[in-house]
């Protein structure tokens, strides 16, 4: 089946047209601004703006929904909520447990991508992020101290072989005892590993970026702070030039001039918005779990008992308004920060994040004030508005 959007915008990290056409075959993109020969869909999209699906490679659920989990149903349920904030690929995230390795949840993740169905109409979970339990104690924030482990060579191989090839992103503090080795091994191994929950130095941060840590997690929070005389690891990702930082654009987590200013150090090539949701994300005044944590979405944030922070609420959608009222980026180098940047560290690139023929039809249609209207999955309607779900019958 060909489904074509027509006299949509078109916008992506490389290119923003303000008027085209764009073609799928099945789960796949046919072709862009071309009309298409074959039989299929018309789809009006004229006022509309279509780019493509978002990528969250730091999130730890929403709707209700943990990822932390021993419950394949559960990652579900989350993929299906989450392509109502424009969200079609992610990454299941795992943290610590007390004075053990998280190898349930890890098992749980593994079955959760391999079980994944390109015709399911929900977002797909594309890899495993650990955060922890390979972090400093302090700059631990919300995971508890009972979770944290210093890296090991047995260890470090036992998580490589529990994941399958499937562990995409590892949150590692590259000054701990063994971490310079297991960084090492894991980038080996084709895993992207990102410098977080750090007291690293300036110097630290240089040696690490020097054995292969490529990206940063949420950059500014859990981490030794910027400053003239003591700049910390903030400026050494900043200086090197193919580090990608992640940024919660939540305005709570990082004052939003703070935003702006990373954004213009770091380059918009180069920064990557995420959510650090909870389970509370989508939903206002509720109390939820974080591994085991009771935690509450209070004040635009996910807080722990005592206040301190535990994540975010923030979605995807809005990180994308947020980050234009936040910075001076266009459209197309907003849109990157969320599909091509995301992808591009985690090594997804070739397949997602970008409208061009080849790439999975992960789509997004936005209306002129950038409230989403639908989602498609691998082709697949997996989330629309009431009006758009009548214009997109048949697809």
């Amino acid at each position: 089946m060909h489904v074509t959007l027509r006299g949509a915008r078109l916008v992506d990290a490389t290119m923003d047209l303000s008027r085209g056409d764009i073609t799928l075959a099945g789960a796949t993109i046919q072709s862009v601004d071309e009309a298409s020969s074959a039989g299929g869909v018309d789809v009006d999209a004229t006022g509309a703006l279509v780019v493509p699906g978002f990528v969250e490679v730091h999130t730890h659920g929403g709707g209700g929904y943990n990822l932390h989990t021993t419950k394949v149903e559960e990652v579900r349920l989350y993929a299906r909520w989450a392509a109502s904030t424009g969200v079609t690929a992610f990454l299941v995230t795992v943290v610590g447990v007390p004075n053990s390795m998280p190898d349930e949840q890890l098992r749980t993740a593994v079955q959760a991508v391999e079980q994944y169905a390109p015709d399911c109409g929900a977002a797909e979970p594309v890899g495993i992020f650990l955060e922890g339990p390979y972090i400093n104690v302090k700059r631990r924030g919300a995971h508890p101290s009972i979770w944290l482990r210093l890296p090991n060579e047995p260890e470090t191989e036992h998580l490589l072989t529990l994941t399958q090839g499937h562990l995409r992103l590892v949150t590692l503090a590259p000054e701990l005892a063994g971490g310079e080795h297991m960084a090492r091994r894991l980038i080996e191994a084709g895993v992207t590993v990102s410098i977080g929950h750090t007291d690293a130095t300036y110097e630290q941060t240089q040696q690490a970026i020097g054995f292969g840590i490529t990206h940063a997690t949420h950059c500014f929070n859990a981490m030794r702070p910027l400053l003239h005389r003591e700049p910390g690891p903030l400026a050494a990702i900043v200086q090197s030039e193919h580090v990608f930082g992640e940024l919660i654009a939540d305005g709570v987590h990082v004052h939003p001039a703070m935003v702006d200013m990373l954004v213009r150090m770091l380059g918009p090539e180069r920064t990557i918005i995420v959510t650090d949701a909870q389970a509370g994300a989508g939903i206002p005044n509720s109390t939820f779990e974080f591994a085991g944590q009771q935690t509450h979405n209070c004040c635009g944030a996910a807080r722990l008992d005592d206040g301190t922070l535990a994540g975010s609420v923030l979605t995807l959608d809005q990180g994308l308004r947020n980050i234009l009222k936040y910075t001076r980026v266009s459209l197309s180098e907003a849109v990157g920060m969320l599909t091509l940047n995301p992808a591009t560290s985690v090594k997804l690139a070739e397949r997602k994040a970008l409208l061009r023929a080849g790439y999975d039809a992960d789509l997004l249609i936005f209306d002129q004030d950038l409230h989403l209207q639908a989602t498609l999955c691998r082709g697949e309607v997996a989330f629309a508005t009431d009006a758009w779900r009548e214009r997109l019958q048949g697809v």
